[in-house]
Formats: structure tokens, C-alpha cells, sequence
């Protein structure tokens, strides 16, 4: 009996059934692949040393960068080279080993990380904690994204000290719900 096929009740195999509850495997936003391909560009700087023309060139003609933000990539990416030293300033209190002893992947992931934290500030930085986190489950190390997370946590409790005082209603673009005065 197949994988697909009923049980002696009559019932399909749990293998083969959908549930509609359940939200499945969700498609990364614009953005999100825009980080990606940015994660993937900056990977390549670090290996190659090629030049921004040469790999941007390279992914504009990749079929699947149209679905990604390419404005955001190229902020993203251009910024985080052009930038890269003091990024790495900003990032090496927070690290437990050398920066060339943290893998590329890592390198690229907290790179990106370091960038918006410090320059997209319109992105609040719990979003840009859990896309680090995310490129980090995805492309990284078994645990890296635990060191991500830790890494970028610590640079933005000093660079986005304000944002973070003010609470989860400031990070995440929301603004809290407020009691009528009727209610009181």
C-alpha cells in the first residue's frame, strides 16, 4: 500500500492529507528575498572581492531577483561594503572570537544585520533581528542563528537604545491600543 493511498478505513493517510488550518510553507515577501540575494552577494564580496558592478550585474540577471525589492537589495548591499568596516567596529565588542574566525555566512548575516540596524531606522529592529535569524536557520551553522541573535541583540540595545525603551508597540510600527474614556 502506497503512502497515498486509504487505510483499511477508508481514510486517507495523514501523508496525503491537507490541513487547511494550517498555514503551510510561507512565500518570502520582497524583502525578505531582497536579503537573501543580499546575503548571497555579500558571501561572494567576502570570498572574491569583486566589485559591487560585477555582482550586482550578476543578480540583476538572475530570473528569480524579480521577486525580490531590488532597491532594498542594493541599500542593503552597497551600504553594508561601503560600510563594512565600521560595521565590523560596531559588531567585534559583541563577538566571542575574532571576525575572521565567525564563518562567512555569519559574517554576511551580521553585516546585513549591523547595516539596517544602524542606518534603515524606519525598519523597526525587532524585524531586523528575526530576518538575521531567519537567513541565519536558512543558509548558516546548526546554531548560528542563536549567535545572530545574541550578536545583533547586544549592537541593538546600544543603537536603537530609544526604540527599545519605548517598548514592543515602538518595534513593531504599531501604535498600543488606547482605552476609550468611556470604558473608565
Amino acid at each position: 500500500m502506497s503512502a497515498s493511498s486509504n487505510d483499511s478505513t477508508g481514510k486517507a493517510d495523514k501523508a496525503t492529507k491537507t490541513n487547511k488550518s494550517s498555514k503551510g510553507p510561507k512565500t518570502p515577501s520582497p524583502r525578505s528575498r531582497s536579503r537573501a540575494f543580499a546575503l548571497q552577494a555579500l558571501y561572494q564580496w567576502q570570498l572574491t572581492q569583486h566589485s559591487w558592478t560585477d555582482i550586482e550585474k550578476q543578480f540583476q540577471t538572475d530570473e528569480a531577483f524579480g521577486k525580490a525589492d531590488a532597491a532594498l537589495f542594493k541599500t542593503i548591499t552597497l551600504g553594508a561594503i561601503t560600510k563594512s568596516e565600521a560595521l565590523v567596529e560596531a559588531l567585534t565588542p559583541h563577538l566571542d572570537r575574532p571576525w575572521n574566525e565567525v564563518s562567512p555566512i555569519e559574517r554576511s548575516i551580521l553585516l546585513i544585520g549591523a547595516f539596517e540596524l544602524t542606518d534603515q531606522v524606519t525598519t523597526p529592529y525587532r524585524v531586523i533581528i528575526n530576518e538575521a535569524i531567519e537567513l541565519a536557520k536558512s543558509y548558516g551553522g546548526t546554531d548560528g542563528h542563536k549567535y545572530v541573535n545574541g550578536v545583533l541583540d547586544k549592537l541593538a540595545a546600544i543603537v536603537r537604545a530609544d526604540e527599545i525603551a519605548l517598548g514592543p508597540a515602538a518595534s513593531s510600527g504599531r501604535t498600543p491600543a488606547r482605552r476609550s474614556s468611556a470604558a473608565t
